[in-house]
């Protein structure tokens, strides 16, 4: 899946000459943590998060007057205080690549920029959604098993083959491999799936040798 398809493509932008005063308010208003700084043609020049503004904002303990903080915030603008040398990623690159530059480099979010334009943004809200997406965690009417299987070819086919034979609608699949002392290589399979009878069919998959390490039945 490509970064595109997840992405917010709504994103609130700001220019250079923005004032700071203005940058503080559209934050704490949208709720957000970082902001693009594009210019007019919609080219990025920067990016603001919320802990930049916070540091560029005078300390709750200052001896300035109030008339003071006003007017030093008056100066600063967004061209001050953003980065200038922005990670970005482009519309076709692959989610899992873009999770591993972001964990990579430490950042919050990845600007999304085609033919030098800004056409997104790619937040670690946005992967979250992803990420529960692919689990199949938000199917409240799907069963959860977890099977451990050896880590050979064909075994995890034969287990989704053999949900299908009893009646189960495969949700969603997930395979981590791992290693485990004194048993080597293996996988931990996670299946969420559909059945009219999800207890009888987990019953069926143990008799048929299935070692199940967990099971949960759908809520209600």
């Amino acid at each position: 899946m490509y970064v595109e398809t997840i992405m917010t493509t709504e994103v609130l932008t700001v220019e250079e000459g923005t004032r700071m005063s203005h940058l503080a308010g559209l934050m704490q208003a949208r709720r957000i943590r970082h902001m693009p700084v594009v210019d007019g043609d919609g080219a990025l020049k920067g990016i603001i998060s919320h802990r930049d503004v916070q540091k560029a904002s005078p300390s709750d303990i200052t001896t300035l007057s109030t008339g003071e903080v006003n007017y030093l915030l008056s100066q600063l603008t967004a061209k001050d205080i953003m980065h200038r040398s922005v990670t970005t990623c482009t519309p076709d690159t692959l989610v899992e690549d873009a999770a591993c530059l972001m964990r990579e480099q430490t950042i919050g979010c990845l600007p999304v920029v085609k033919e030098g334009k800004l056409v997104g943004i790619l937040t670690g809200v946005d992967l979250l959604d992803f990420f529960l997406d692919i689990t199949g965690c938000r199917s409240k009417d799907a069963s959860r098993i977890c099977i451990r299987l050896e880590d050979r070819q064909g075994v995890l086919s034969k287990l989704l083959g053999c949900l299908s034979e009893l009646g189960g609608y495969v949700v969603s699949v997930m395979t981590p491999q791992n290693q485990s002392p004194g048993v080597g290589l293996e996988r931990q399979v996670i299946v969420r799936y559909r059945a009219d009878n999800p207890r009888e069919l987990n019953r069926q998959l143990q008799e048929r040798g299935y070692e199940l390490l967990s099971a949960e039945l759908p809520e209600g």
